[in-house]
């Protein structure tokens, strides 16, 4: 650039910074939701109820996701391992599949910030 040249720059850092947020808040979600499908692959079957109550949602405030199941025993089939299940499907169906979904839910979540910002 020669001297004579010049640049204008103008930031709008309260705009960046909310575009950024918005996309996170995407982001949570769809790694909710992949954490969930990936969930639903293990969740006890019998009816079919434990699995459909199955619900991902994001507070938008705090920009925290959460994988919940929504029936009165949930929780203790998700917690009694010395129950039999049909193969594939286990206890800890929801907490097993957190160790092998994080990369894929920072991947989400980094996607949706960067088409926020343009790249």
């Amino acid at each position: 650039m020669s001297p004579s040249q010049s640049v204008r720059l103008q930031w709008n850092g309260q705009a960046a910074t909310e575009a950024i947020r918005r996309a996170a808040v995407r982001g949570a979600l769809l790694g909710a939701e992949h954490v969930l499908a990936e969930s639903r692959k293990k969740v006890p079957i019998n009816e079919g109820t434990l699995e459909r109550s199955g619900a991902a949602s994001v507070d938008e405030q705090s920009v925290t996701a959460a994988v919940s199941y929504d029936t009165p025993y949930a929780r203790r089939v998700h917690e009694d391992m010395t129950a039999r299940h049909a193969p594939g499907r286990s206890a800890k169906y929801l907490e097993s599949v957190l160790p092998e979904t994080g990369d894929a839910v920072r991947s989400l979540i980094a996607a949706q910030v960067r088409r926020a910002l343009g790249g």
